[in-house]
């Protein structure tokens, strides 16, 4: 029964929205324990991941007498069918490619739910199946299982590389205690190739599929606090995460999938103009961005990378509004990181040096006022 069920479920697949599907066995991946536990002692994990190293390895220990695993893998589209009017002198901020669209973790999990849904009514019969979905804030790593399950292999940036799709695929897989034939694992064609590597700006990628994440530039603009000066110029105008080690990659040359509606951008949202980012309300990020998996952490790192994005491109405009935020903004991180906006955008500006003199008697977090104290050196130094 199982084989002729894989066949039905690979079939099905298509018209469930989901663009390639593998089977692997729900054996450990244990061979990755030592290189987690490496990673995570060098300091090299972001916190993001799920802290149990063991569930993350071990299926028995998340799910109960596991004997597959389905991996499925969905294309999101690259290019901009359509960009934004470009008015002049009014600077845009932008989302990575993978926030584009209503949030991935939806439409896969609305996947995995259909494909779930098949799997029953075919085994309408069958008794004590069980199935555990998951995307990426789940237990399993998406990317060793959709490796091992065929649907392509891992780059040296870390990312699954599919032969269709190039790595603009999400992720995701299922835990049952179906059977199901394993598919064979891709091997990795990186061969020589070290362009993720090479162009990565932070020197995040160790070029064996691993990384430093607390150095990747898509960690950097999730973050909550200030971002450290040394990743400020790097992430240009990018509001949220990076795009750097996908753009350079031979495997992406071309490749551009427009399969969901879901996951089409607005151009007007993904890239924002940035200057009414500094002041919109909670309702109103909401309202315009909540959809996106960019707002995952609220509007707080948004508006801080905005204000790093202005001061990138010397936008003098936002001037006025920037030290509004110095002004009137209640949280300390917001009117330290526009301090240090304002004093790379017009380091010889007199009125903004007292200006920041000023205001910097208010300030009590230790932070910020470190924060004012090298906006103020770096135009004292400016003048002289």
């Amino acid at each position: 029964m199982y084989p002729s069920l894989k066949d039905k479920i690979i079939t099905a697949s298509q018209e469930l929205g989901i663009d390639k599907i593998g089977f692997t066995t729900a054996a450990p991946f244990d061979h990755l324990k030592n290189s987690l536990e490496e990673q995570k002692a060098k300091g090299h994990t972001t916190g993001f991941e799920h802290p149990v190293i063991d569930e993350r390895l071990y299926p028995d220990k998340i799910f109960e007498h596991p004997q597959s695993i389905i991996s499925i893998a969905l294309a999101y589209p690259s290019r901009i069918k359509n960009r934004p009017k470009s008015v002049r002198g009014e600077k845009r901020g932008k989302f990575a490619r993978a926030s584009w669209g209503i949030d991935y973790h939806h439409i896969l999990e609305d996947r995995l739910q259909r494909l779930i849904t098949f799997i029953k009514t075919e085994c309408i019969l069958e008794e004590n199946l069980n199935f555990k979905p998951m995307v990426d804030t789940g237990e399993l790593i998406d990317v060793a299982v959709a490796q091992r399950a065929g649907l392509g292999f891992i780059g040296k940036n870390g990312l699954l590389i599919t032969e269709e799709f190039g790595s603009y695929v999400y992720l995701g897989e299922i835990i049952t205690n179906i059977p199901f034939e394993a598919d064979q694992p891709k091997e990795n064609q990186c061969g020589s190739c070290t362009k993720c590597v090479d162009y990565c700006p932070t020197s995040a990628l160790l070029g064996d599929g691993r990384m430093n994440a607390t150095r990747c530039l898509s960690y950097q603009t999730q973050t909550k606090g200030y971002m450290p000066e040394e990743y400020r110029p790097k992430i240009r105008t990018i509001i949220y995460g990076c795009d750097i080690c996908q753009e350079v990659c031979p495997f992406n040359k071309g490749k551009d999938s427009h399969f969901h509606q879901e996951m089409e951008p607005d151009p007007e949202i993904v890239q924002p103009v940035l200057i009414p980012l500094l002041s919109i309300s909670n309702r109103e990020f909401k309202e315009k961005f909540g959809y996106l998996a960019g707002s995952w952490r609220g509007k707080k790192p948004i508006q801080r990378n905005a204000i790093i994005a202005l001061a990138n491109a010397r936008d003098k405009p936002s001037l006025p509004h920037l030290l509004k935020c110095i002004e009137d903004d209640p949280r300390p991180m917001i009117r330290g990181t526009a301090a240090w906006a304002v004093s790379i955008i017009d380091p010889k500006n007199i009125e903004i040096l007292t200006f920041l003199n000023e205001k910097i008697l208010k300030e009590t977090d230790d932070e910020t006022i470190l924060e004012f104290q090298k906006a103020i050196t770096r135009m004292n130094e400016a003048f002289n």
